[in-house]
Parts: structure tokens; C-alpha cells; sequence
């Protein structure tokens, strides 16, 4: 990871090929899927306090991928605004399946 990136367009191709792994990029999936669940139902029901359980509920899910089946180090510890758009990103492309899930 010795490359700076200065915009995203020239990360996303680098961090997707540190998603490789189909569990890894499943995990990254599932972790954003109960993101958007948990803004539901904070939305809904108003419980606010539950809003720090995001980034344990991201990462949580991200980083088990990384560490355990892809076996990289994340690369949110360098470029952090670009993997978390990355995520957002590579979750759009999953739906939309440009991504293989």
C-alpha cells in the first residue's frame, strides 16, 4: 500500500483488489446490509443511542473479512474516507450485480 491515492477513481481499483475474497466481500455486504437496517429502525423508532453501535457493526464485519479470510490488513487504516466510500461503493456494484456477491 505505498501508493497515494489523491481521488477515488484512482483507489477503487486498488480496493477492490483487496476484496478478492468472496467471504471477505460477503461480510463487507452483510455488515453494510445491517447498517442500513439499524438507520431503519433508529429512524423509525427513535432510539438514538443505537447510532454507535455503526462503526462496530461496519468494522466488525469488514475487518473479520480482512484479517481472517483475505488475510490483508484493511485500508481504512491509510486512506479511511476513501474505503468508506469503497464500501459504499462495492455494496452499490454487489446490488447491482457488477460485483459477483
Amino acid at each position: 500500500m505505498s501508493d497515494k491515492y489523491n481521488n477515488f477513481t484512482d483507489f477503487y481499483p486498488f480496493y477492490l483488489s483487496q476484496h478478492t475474497n468472496k467471504v471477505c466481500r460477503r461480510l463487507h455486504f452483510v455488515g453494510s446490509c445491517f447498517i442500513i437496517a439499524l438507520i431503519i429502525y433508529v429512524a423509525v423508532f427513535g432510539v438514538y443511542s443505537l447510532l454507535w453501535f455503526i462503526p462496530v457493526i461496519g468494522y466488525g464485519f469488514a475487518w473479520a473479512g480482512h484479517f481472517i479470510f483475505e488475510k490483508n490488513r484493511p485500508a481504512t487504516f491509510i486512506y479511511p474516507i476513501y474505503s468508506l466510500v469503497g464500501d459504499w461503493v462495492m455494496f452499490k456494484d454487489m446490488v447491482i450485480g457488477k460485483i459477483k456477491f
